[in-house]
């Protein structure tokens, strides 16, 4: 059954996001939700846990020592999508010192679609789903979201929107190259 904020999310997740390539807006560890409350990002991510697709739990403990990208996107949202191979890329590049979340709000789709757009590409991330609700405790209402986190667990930085391929791919290489071992 549909709830009045599930409802709201996904009209505003359709109205606010995916309309293209946009400059995205860059928050530190706290912001505002829609009605204006400040929240505190760093404190609500450290506790967060998300579900893998298969059912399991996953926590950002397990990831220590890697530079997480936490990427909040739907199969449908095509400025999500966009920087998928970017991201990949970096993968590839740095496969010991990063890693990316590639979390399925379930606003307006389940766990069983991005199983199956998952096993359509050969992107080498951790697929997990929003079933906690994370993303309204973080306040998102808007994807492309992305949260990027330190070795340490320590969140550095938000962002809503996408600067496209080339603009995330070289934003998301020097923090990867600022914070990790290398």
């Amino acid at each position: 059954m549909l709830t009045i904020r599930t409802i709201f999310v996904a009209t505003a997740l359709l109205f606010v996001s995916c309309s293209g390539e946009q400059e995205p807006q860059r928050s530190e560890a706290s912001g505002a939700d829609p009605a204006g409350e400040d929240i505190d990002r760093a404190s609500i991510i450290k506790q967060a846990s998300f579900t893998d697709l298969e059912g399991n739990e996953v926590t950002l403990d397990q990831f220590q020592g890697k530079v997480l990208v936490i990427d909040f996107w739907e199969t449908w949202c095509a400025p999500c999508l966009q920087v998928f191979p970017s991201l990949q890329q970096l993968r590839e590049e740095f496969p010991d010192d990063f890693e990316v979340l590639a979390v399925t709000l379930g606003a307006m789709e389940g766990p069983e679609e991005a199983a199956a757009f998952r096993d359509e590409h050969d992107y080498d991330f951790q697929f997990l789903y929003d079933a906690n609700n994370v993303s309204d405790e973080l306040g998102i209402f808007s994807i492309p979201f992305k949260l990027y986190i330190d070795p340490d667990g320590e969140l550095i930085k938000s962002e809503i929107g996408t600067r496209g391929r080339d603009g995330d791919y070289s934003n998301a290489r020097e923090i990867i190259q600022e914070y990790s071992s290398l």
